[in-house]
């Protein structure tokens, strides 16, 4: 009777009335020091979220809503799959490790002739924007009581390039810094931010009788998501539209630095190996790519290849962040946590409208 009041006692059992393991939390089981993983252990959560990232990426071509935000939502929807560890290995390859490869390829798609072509006063002008619109994500997050490591994902994902920029930035930060919840909070504010911008700004930059040069440096300037901020510069006309990429993709080549200073200007975890890079690989392998593709004349093919490469890769991991996140810390957060994305895109928006008033 010993040994039964033992295991009874060290094993948590579901309350009486729950017949369906509604009120049982569970809990990953924690891996054998030294397992390996295997690409069985890894197929069925890539398989889940493959399922559902083609799920949203259907919804996104035919109602044509942000393939980011139905993506998120989805997996939202999948939430409830997190508790079987059956599907951790893949959940988490998809939301680390694609992530980062997604990362990568982006450096396919900029080049720093891009940036030259809009001359030093833009340059600088960007530059600027970004890190005014971090500082002031940083500084509603800390004020609000959700440290700087969220307001440094907040601001940099509505200065930079939208959901893109927050999970490279999430990966920069670590877990540790940034929880899934946290994570997927910004995810939902700057993908609906970005939408509500792709309908708004055009109007507003119509209102206020700007040039076409000037309007698309407004729209290219701030509006968070790269096809977003495309499809709104060019329902404007062709000047408007290809100034908003030009702009728009400086901002994107502004990520590698920013990821960059982001991760030498923070304190080193304590787990931290000693002799482990101090600059992630994927930051790494970005700036090459970004480099190798200024200096080597590429087919116009493999820019548009990276292109899709990306977005497949960055939605999965989208999914598989949604499937991941806990439901209970992200239902604490409260509405709080999306004043940082509102206070940073506000900001963005008036701080372009005045650089695009002087530069144009």
């Amino acid at each position: 009777m010993g040994d039964i009041d033992l295991t009874l006692k060290e094993k948590a059992l579901p309350a009486a009335a729950d017949l369906f393991g509604d009120l049982l939390e569970i809990e990953a089981p924690s891996a054998p020091p030294r397992a390996k993983s295997t690409i069985l252990s890894h197929a069925p959560g890539l398989a889940i979220t493959a399922l559902a990232a083609l799920a949203a990426a259907w919804l996104g071509d035919h109602y044509h809503a942000p393939l980011m935000l139905m993506g998120l939502l989805i997996g939202l929807a999948f939430n409830f799959l997190n508790a079987d560890a059956r599907l951790h290995p893949g959940l988490g390859f998809a939301s680390k490790t694609l992530l980062r490869w997604g990362i990568v390829l982006v450096g396919l798609q900029v080049t720093i002739w891009q940036i030259a072509a809009l001359g030093w006063p833009s340059f600088v002008a960007i530059g600027l924007m970004i890190l005014l619109v971090m500082g002031v994500g940083t500084l509603t997050a800390r004020t609000l009581g959700f440290g700087s490591a969220f307001g440094i994902l907040a601001g940099g994902s509505v200065a930079i390039c939208g959901a893109s920029a927050a999970l490279a930035l999430s990966s920069a930060l670590g877990e540790k810094r940034v929880n899934q919840a946290q994570l997927t909070l910004v995810l939902v504010a700057v993908s609906a931010a970005s939408a509500l911008a792709m309908s708004l700004y055009p109007i507003l930059a119509t209102l206020l009788g700007l040039s076409p040069h000037a309007a698309g440096f407004l729209i290219g300037a701030s509006i968070h998501d790269v096809a977003q901020a495309l499809g709104a510069g060019y329902s404007l006309g062709e000047v408007q539209g290809q100034t908003a990429a030009i702009v728009k993709l400086t901002r994107v080549a502004l990520l590698a630095p920013t990821l960059l200073l982001v991760t030498l200007a923070l304190p080193k975890d304590e787990d931290h190996k000693t002799g482990a890079p101090i600059v992630p690989w994927f930051i790494v392998a970005f700036l090459g790519l970004t480099l190798f593709n200024s200096l080597v004349s590429l087919p116009p093919v493999v820019a548009s290849t990276a292109k899709i490469g990306t977005s497949a890769l960055l939605l999965l991991a989208v999914v598989a962040t949604g499937i991941r996140s806990p439901m209970n810390l992200l239902l604490k957060q409260g509405w709080r946590a999306s004043m940082p994305v509102v206070a940073a895109t506000l900001v963005s928006f008036m701080l372009a409208l005045g650089a695009a008033k002087l530069l144009f």
